[in-house]
């Protein structure tokens, strides 16, 4: 258990430098939308999302309903849906529900990233680790970004955001260089995804609903084509 855990905060650690420079550009868009530090520190702290977050500072700042506001983060965070049925079928099945519910508070790209690829069932206390070094920063950063963000160009700002790219890099590359075949569908992930951004139809809907029809439509091609035999799947 303790090894488990000083390992995913480790690995946390990385993940937790770039949360606290992409979400300080995140506490711009809260100052924006008239929240204080604290405000944006417990945001961030319960919702721990980007495009749900900025989505929800969007419907703050226009003084729409709760409605509302719950309807575009749903909207805007639904890909973690499919990021917690995949986490699910790593569980081994004597887990307890209370492990599934904590696990599933912070179900972010980069911590199901780093989850999913560790070999075995998902042991929680791994991901528990990473989640302790990872959503403090992800919330301090927020802070900052109110407290501070004005008093840095906007260009600036921007910049910080390009942390994050190089953490999904880091994520994928590995597996990548061991597969052909995961490294092959990375690249049909990365161009599929870049054509539905400017394609007439499918560029109108939102980056959340992009993902998971990508996500289901990619993953089923993989699965019928180069499907997971059982003993290879019980040796990772």
């Amino acid at each position: 258990m303790k090894k488990e855990l000083k390992e995913g905060m480790r690995d946390g650690i990385p993940i937790g430098l770039g949360y606290l420079a992409v979400s300080f550009s995140l506490g711009v868009a809260a100052k924006s939308a008239g929240l204080t530090a604290f405000q944006g520190f417990i945001a961030s702290l319960s919702n721990n999302a980007s495009a749900g977050e900025y989505a929800g500072f969007t419907v703050i700042a226009a003084n729409a309903a709760y409605l509302e506001m719950a309807l575009m983060t749903l909207i805007a965070n639904a890909r973690y849906l499919l990021m917690s049925c995949a986490l699910s079928q790593k569980f081994a099945p004597d887990t307890p529900l209370k492990h599934r519910l904590l696990v599933g508070y912070d179900v972010t790209d980069e911590i199901f990233g780093i989850t999913i690829a560790r070999p075995g069932p998902l042991e929680p206390y791994y991901t528990y680790g990473a989640i302790i070094v990872a959503a403090p920063c992800w919330a301090v950063g927020t802070a900052l970004g109110v407290i501070a963000g004005n008093l840095l160009p906007l260009r600036a700002v921007s910049a910080l955001s390009v942390a994050l790219f190089g953490m999904f890099l880091a994520v994928i590359i590995p597996p990548a260089r061991k597969n052909r075949i995961v490294a092959l569908f990375v690249l049909v992930s990365f161009l599929a995804s870049f054509a539905a951004a400017n394609l007439p139809l499918v560029s109108q809907l939102s980056s959340g609903t992009r993902t998971i029809i990508l996500t289901v439509a990619i993953s089923a091609v993989a699965a019928a084509l180069f499907p997971v035999r059982e003993e290879e799947e019980a040796v990772a």
